[in-house]
C-alpha cells in the first residue's frame, strides 16, 4: 500500500526515520511464544486480554519515562498483562533493540516488536515473538508478511480503515491490529474498532485475532472495545504514566498485591 499521502508532519517524520535505517545483515530465526495462546490464556484466568506497551516517550505524549526497561515489564505482567509490546524506534519513541531483547529476557510472555519495518532487512534487527507491520506504509504487505512468518516471527498487521483490513486479509494476515488513532490527524475515535471489526467477514472471523490499538484508558473503554469483537487490547499511555503494577491490574482485572 505504501502511501503517505495525508498522513501528519510527525508521522512523515518517523517514515523518513525508517527508510534510512538498514537493518540487520543475516535472516534471524525466532521461536516464538504464542499471542493467540496468551490472550486466550488471560480470558480464561478471568483478566482482561491486555498487551501492555513499553513506550518511554512518543510525539502524542509529553515527557520521556527512564525506567529499566525490563523492571517495567515484570510490573506490567504482575498487573495482569497478558502480553507486551516494546517499541524499538529510537529516533521518535525513545525505544531500542536492547530494551527489547532486555524485556524478552525479563518475562514469559510474548513481546510485540512496535516499530515502523518497511523492508524485509527491518525484521532481522532482534528477536521478538511478533512484529508489528503497517498495513498504510508497506509496498509488498503479503511479501513482508512471509518473510516475517519464514522467520519464525508472528505479525500484527495494523490497520485503521476496512479498506486497509481488506487488504491485510488478502495478504494472509491472522493477527489484525485495528489503530483507534488516524495517522492523519493524529486523533482518537474508539468507534473507528467499532466500525473495521464489524466488516470481518463471518466466514473468516474465527481464524483472526482482533487487537483494538490506541485510546483504551478506562475500564469502560476496555468494556467498550471488548463488546465491539476485541480479543485483545494494546494499552500504552494509560499503563505507562504512573504505577505500571497498578494501571494494568486496573484494566485487566489482576491483582495488585505483593
Amino acid at each position: 500500500m505504501n502511501t503517505t499521502d495525508g498522513i501528519a508532519p510527525a508521522v512523515a517524520s518517523i517514515l523518513e526515520a525508517a527508510e534510512d535505517r538498514t537493518g540487520g545483515s543475516e535472516p534471524l530465526s525466532v521461536t516464538p511464544r504464542s499471542l493467540p495462546e496468551a490472550l486466550a490464556a488471560a480470558e480464561a484466568d478471568g483478566r482482561v486480554p491486555i498487551v501492555a506497551e513499553i513506550k518511554p516517550t512518543s510525539p502524542t505524549t509529553e515527557g520521556e519515562r527512564t525506567d529499566d526497561p525490563a523492571a517495567l515489564a515484570r510490573g506490567m505482567v504482575e498487573g495482569g498483562a497478558a502480553a507486551l509490546s516494546v517499541l524499538t524506534e529510537p529516533t521518535h519513541f525513545g525505544g531500542s533493540p536492547d530494551a527489547l531483547e532486555a524485556v524478552r529476557e525479563a518475562v514469559d510472555v510474548p513481546v510485540l516488536r512496535k516499530d515502523f519495518l518497511l523492508r524485509e532487512a527491518h525484521l532481522d534487527v532482534v528477536a521478538a515473538d511478533v512484529v508489528l507491520l503497517i498495513a498504510r506504509f508497506v509496498e509488498d504487505l503479503a511479501g513482508l508478511v512471509e518473510a516475517a512468518r519464514d522467520r519464525g516471527f508472528q505479525v500484527l498487521v495494523e490497520v485503521h480503515t476496512e479498506a486497509e483490513l481488506r487488504t491485510a486479509l488478502e495478504a494472509g494476515a491472522d493477527i489484525v491490529g485495528v489503530n483507534n488513532r488516524d495517522l492523519a490527524a493524529l486523533e482518537v475515535d474508539l468507534g473507528t474498532f467499532e466500525r473495521v471489526a464489524g466488516s470481518v467477514p463471518a466466514t473468516t472471523r474465527e481464524s483472526v485475532t482482533l487487537i483494538a490499538e490506541s485510546g483504551v484508558s478506562t475500564p469502560e473503554d476496555v468494556s467498550r472495545m471488548r463488546r465491539a469483537g476485541a480479543d485483545g487490547l494494546l494499552v500504552g499511555s494509560a499503563i505507562m504514566d504512573g504505577d505500571v503494577r497498578a494501571n494494568a491490574a486496573r484494566l485487566t482485572g489482576g491483582s495488585t498485591e505483593e
